[in-house]
């Protein structure tokens, strides 16, 4: 009778890292979680410490395997995802030169711009190089700058002593990798967002000489790449005796977060599609082609999956959006502070739940850190709409709630125009699954059954748990979506298709009549 094996997982989410132990056939033996600092700069900066992110990792792994969940001798492996389009710049020992730019910072823009300039130009992008860009890597940088292409210009022409000193750029779970094993590498997921790689044979990507060039990055400060699938190296031997783990344990590469969850959400097969609700949001599918559309920033990029492309898209705000509620609005740390409770998460459920659909035509837009998909716009902003003196913070919870359902259904709009062909029940995953209300107002505004699928806020890691255990051949891939069940489905409420409808239209109608203005608001 064989040993039952096991793989450690993390998980580098922008509000802290996650750690589970998962059977290497998906099974949640156990999981804990540190909470890290975003710091918010001005002129659209955001960045974390990456010292605070292995400090964390340290704190969350040992406190887990503390717990004796399993033997230590049957770990044999760790996968690793976390969030994406970040950048660490680091020097040849592995030390980070800087904090870490986040996938939030905008602050490289007027720089991407200026690569992207020329004579004749489509949604901004001189159409030569859009072209270059779209035949070879399936997509082009964000002109908001998000991107790591505009986050390492900035380095470039703000820091250019760190630039200088950097001897490679690394997304955040690269960066992790070489923590983990002491080498400078990148999965062919995680560096796409660079826009530097040649995706056209999702078998073998490779840089694109000519992109590079393009782009005005030293290809000598770009990590040599690796398939997410591809053990990165062993554990080193240092980390293992703090942990308390084998001496040979496999670290494998991984891929980000959307990646991992599009595998731990179990909507594996083509089509199949899942919503993500963490911090930010996206809704995506596996494609058996690779397609591209610039005038809504969605793309089919390299999945994780190997020989598969993933309908790739991100909405900025989606779970933060009701942190912020809790934080800085009901529980704002000033002179009138109350003591902000523990289930503040589960209160708000409790309201919206009791709060009638619509919340009195109160809309809440969730654009509180700018847009990307649909519309790439980092001037854009949130806030309530129609408010009137017989509102209560009830109205504003449950509208919170719906806006950013409402955000969900302008993508929905473009992914079946995207796909050509209408989406079908929608499995549920990260943190906002957890609350049955949020899961039902999402049936209701999206007019789509729900699956709320089970553990739902271990999506990420369980998808780094069932792709390493694939890795090393413990599961296959077609066998994934067995290994995921579904908690509960909701179906839409028939009797809230009309103020849906109504308040939907509207929402899209707020950012047509005020996207100028906040490009004015905002700009400076």
């Amino acid at each position: 009778m064989s040993v039952q094996k096991y793989i450690l997982t993390i998980d580098l989410g922008t509000s802290g890292p996650k750690v589970a132990l998962f059977s290497s056939q998906g099974e949640l033996i156990g999981s804990d979680f540190e909470e890290n600092r975003v710091m918010l700069l001005p002129d659209g900066g955001a960045e974390q410490s990456p010292a605070e992110w292995w400090d964390s990792i340290n704190a969350v792994v040992k406190r887990l395997l503390g717990r004796k969940l399993v033997s230590s001798e049957d770990i044999v492996a760790i996968g690793t995802t976390g969030q994406w389009s970040g950048t660490v710049a680091v020097d040849k020992e592995g030390n980070a030169l800087s904090n870490a730019i986040i996938w939030m910072d905008s602050r490289g823009e007027p720089y991407l711009r200026k690569i992207m300039d020329g004579v004749f130009k489509v949604e901004g992008y001189a159409i030569g190089k859009l072209l270059k860009w779209i035949q070879s890597t399936g997509g082009v940088p964000g002109y908001a700058g998000k991107d790591p292409i505009a986050h390492i210009l900035y380095f470039k022409y703000v820091h250019p002593e760190i630039y200088e000193r950097a001897y490679k750029f690394l997304e955040p779970i690269d960066y992790i990798g070489l923590l983990l094993t002491g080498k400078f590498a990148a999965s062919v997921n995680s560096i796409v967002l660079h826009w530097v790689t040649d995706n056209r044979n999702v078998n073998n990507i490779v840089y694109d000489e000519s992109l590079i060039r393009l782009s005005k990055i030293d290809r000598a400060k770009l990590p040599d790449l690796k398939q997410a699938n591809e053990v990165l190296g062993r554990l080193n031997p240092k980390t293992a005796r703090e942990w308390g783990l084998r001496d040979d344990v496999q670290v494998i590469i991984g891929s980000p977060d959307v990646h991992s969850a599009s595998v731990g959400s179990g909507a594996v097969a083509d089509y199949d599609t899942h919503l993500y609700i963490g911090t930010s949001g996206w809704m995506t599918c596996h494609l058996p082609f690779k397609k591209t559309d610039i005038f809504h920033n969605i793309a089919a990029l390299p999945s994780a999956i190997p020989g598969r492309y993933l309908l790739t898209n991100e909405q900025d705000c989606a779970g933060v959006n009701l942190q912020y509620l809790r934080d800085n609005i009901f529980f704002h740390q000033d002179e009138l502070a109350t003591k902000k409770p523990d289930n503040a998460y589960k209160i708000f459920d409790q309201i919206a739940e009791r709060t009638p659909a619509g919340s009195g035509k109160l809309i809440f837009t969730p654009w509180l850190y700018g847009e990307r998909t649909p519309v790439e716009d980092r001037y854009v902003r949130g806030g309530f709409f129609n408010q009137s003196l017989q509102m209560t913070r009830e109205h504003m919870i449950r509208s919170v709630f719906e806006g950013v359902a409402y955000n969900a259904r302008w993508l929905l709009k473009y992914i079946e125009l995207f796909i050509k062909k209408p989406v079908g029940a929608i499995n549920l995953v990260g943190g906002g699954a957890r609350s049955d209300i949020w899961c039902q107002i999402h049936a209701d505004v999206l007019n789509r059954p729900i699956r709320q699928m089970k553990d739902p806020i271990e999506v990420n890691v369980r998808g780094a748990a069932l792709l390493a255990g694939a890795a090393l051949g413990h599961i296959r891939y077609e066998d994934i979506a067995s290994r995921v069940p579904v908690a509960k489905t909701y179906t839409p409420n028939p009797d809230h298709r009309k103020i849906y409808d109504e308040l939907f239209k509207e929402f899209l109608a707020i950012y047509e009549n005020n996207r100028k203005m906040y490009a004015r608001l905002n700009k400076n």
